[in-house]
């Protein structure tokens, strides 16, 4: 794995890119997210790291999705996990606060707002059928203090089961923020034709956005319709062509589509439906890489959640998905 994110840096280096970060999806945190550090000192200029456990589907214990970007983009990449001590004895609301807070502390000496400029969040809820609604308290609270409403706007994110190697946080965020940017180069995503706005139940969040330089980020999306009701409960085939019809419509509407897609990442509540699902994939999409995890969605009727992006201008950030199944030495002797 390592061998190969030197080398892809090396060629994006001699294309103008950088390292822009990494998000590395792990099958056990406990035992792997420490070595994983110390193996990633090896890395030349190693950029922001994300590192949560979700088990890849594919077998691989590690997976990781890379982002390089042109130097002038200038994206930062904020990955906020509690320690221990910061962790214990607080619940998903408490936690989810500290972590809002943590982010504002770390961006306002920039001169920076979360309202302007952040376009991007993952929110990763251990248990999330039980701690999701104290992150979605937290959260609404936060962003009605920085003047985020569904009479303003959102920001785009995904909303997701998984955990870190913190036995005590509940919660970790990922926060993507474009210093370069204002509110007038933002148009937020709705296809109300398709989906509800998320604030009729309850939850703050932007479908989708799009940049004025042709990036649109789409969120964390299911199969659900425009009154906010889960469509094909129990199917899983059906719930996959639905939400890809989702997004098929939130591309649309921001001028773009499926074709223009980099990769997918995919979120699966039951292991069991891995087979079924990469096989979908792989007929409909076959030259569009993806990621498979066990995830489960913030409804339990919900069995599959997909997230993307999407390019419209020729010099853009590119990606690159590595699995692992077989490490090369210097890391597979830490890891196991």
């Amino acid at each position: 794995m390592f061998t190969r994110l030197r080398l892809f840096f090396a060629t994006e280096s001699v294309e103008g890119r950088i390292p822009a970060f990494i998000r590395f999806f792990l099958s056990d945190a406990q035992n792997q997210a420490g070595a994983l550090r110390a193996a990633l000192e090896s890395l030349p200029a190693c950029p922001a790291v994300s590192i949560v456990e979700q088990p890849p589907l594919d077998g691989s214990r590690v997976a990781a999705l890379v982002r390089t970007s042109p130097e002038k983009e200038g994206c930062l990449f904020h990955s906020l996990r509690l320690t221990e001590e910061e962790a214990e004895g607080r619940d998903s609301f408490a936690q989810s606060r500290l972590l809002f807070s943590k982010y504002l502390d770390i961006i306002r000496p920039l001169g920076l707002e979360m309202k302007t400029h952040c376009v991007r969040t993952w929110i990763y809820v251990r248990d999330i059928d039980s701690n999701y609604a104290g992150l979605v308290k937290a959260r609404n609270d936060v962003f009605a203090g920085e003047g985020l409403s569904h009479d303003t706007h959102y920001i785009a994110s995904t909303g997701i089961g998984g955990a870190t190697e913190g036995r005590h946080a509940v919660v970790a965020i990922d926060f993507l923020t474009r210093p370069d940017i204002s509110e007038s180069d933002k148009t937020y995503l709705k296809a109300l034709s398709h989906l509800s706005p998320t604030h009729d139940y309850g939850v703050a969040f932007e479908r989708g956005v799009r940049l004025s330089d042709g990036h649109i980020y789409i969120s964390g999306t299911a199969s659900i319709d425009n009154r906010g009701h889960i469509l094909h409960e129990g199917d899983v085939l059906a719930q996959t062509d639905r939400l890809l019809e989702n997004i098929s419509e939130l591309l649309r509407e921001g001028g773009s589509s499926l074709d223009k897609v980099p990769y997918f990442v995919i979120y699966l509540r039951d292991i069991s439906d891995y087979q079924v699902v990469d096989a979908y994939m792989q007929e409909r999409f076959p030259t569009i890489p993806r990621i498979i995890l066990e995830a489960r969605v913030c409804r339990p009727g919900w069995l599959i959640e997909m997230e993307c992006e999407a390019f419209e201008r020729a010099y853009h950030p590119h990606y690159r998905i590595v699995a692992s199944d077989i490490f090369e030495k210097e890391l597979k002797n830490r890891l196991y």
